[in-house]
């Protein structure tokens, strides 16, 4: 298995559609796990302008919102997602809710950690 094998669930008019990361191969992908009520939140700011400098360029930002971590992405999909736009003007892909640690994790998390020895250890890891 390799990454572009792996699909996973986008949040698109306020559905889930499965999508395969192969659709973002030749492209630089930012993978990050994200929530709404962090400290580290306002980074979805800096992640919109990086992504609005560099999109064109071949930059794909894929956000993974996850509740692991204290709790910190509450709310549904769609909440989460109203959120980041009324906000931070986010545009960059959303997708579903996920975990990245433990035996639930995700499966794009579970081959990610095999590149790199170890676990997310908090919000907003980012994944070049």
């Amino acid at each position: 298995m390799n990454l572009y094998d792996i699909k996973v669930a986008k949040r698109e008019n306020r559905q889930d559609i499965e999508v395969s990361l192969n659709e973002f191969q030749g492209k630089v992908m930012l993978i990050v796990n994200t929530a709404t009520a962090c400290g580290f939140t306002p980074q979805y700011s800096e992640l919109q302008d990086m992504y609005e400098e560099l999109h064109e360029k071949g930059l794909e930002i894929l956000d993974f919102p996850c509740n692991q971590f204290l709790f910190q992405a509450p709310g549904s999909e769609d909440k989460i997602v109203d959120f980041c736009h009324s906000r931070y003007g986010v545009t960059f892909d959303q997708f579903a809710k996920i975990k990245v640690n433990g035996s639930k994790a995700e499966p794009l998390y579970k081959y990610l950690k095999t590149q790199k020895e170890g676990s997310i250890k908090w919000n907003f890891t980012k994944i070049l």
